[in-house]
């Protein structure tokens, strides 16, 4: 079993920063792609970044530009740094990964719980 802790999440003006973090725990044999989604009310989850362990990024272009994501392999982690943020950023972000278990390396994939992103206006 793997969690997903999210962390770094709040409120903050627009124009302004925030970094989420996302720590990944349990018995596993190797974090294959990561990333992060957002799911604002009413609206249907959608992708924000990604990373695979190759540390190739992919952006959806809402954030390109303003958004950087990054993983620290050595720590199970991955990171958003959210620059310029905007109203339209406000949102739960999930962190996602993708894990290959131990033995017969089935993979699986995992969710966090979600923090919550406020850009006020």
């Amino acid at each position: 079993q793997v969690q997903l802790v999210e962390s770094g999440g709040g409120l903050v003006q627009a124009g302004g920063s925030l970094r989420l973090s996302c720590v990944a725990s349990g018995s596993f044999f190797s974090i294959n792609a990561m990333g992060w989604y957002r799911q604002a009310p009413g609206k249907q989850r959608e992708l924000v970044a990604s990373i695979t362990s190759g540390i190739r990024t992919n952006y959806a272009d809402s954030v390109k530009g303003r958004f950087t994501i990054s993983r620290d392999n050595a720590k199970n982690t991955v990171y958003l740094q959210m620059n310029s943020l905007k109203p339209e950023d406000t949102a739960v972000y999930y962190c996602n990964a993708d894990v290959t278990a131990w033995g017969a390396r089935p993979q699986y994939n995992y969710w966090g719980q979600g923090t919550q992103v406020t850009v006020s206006s």
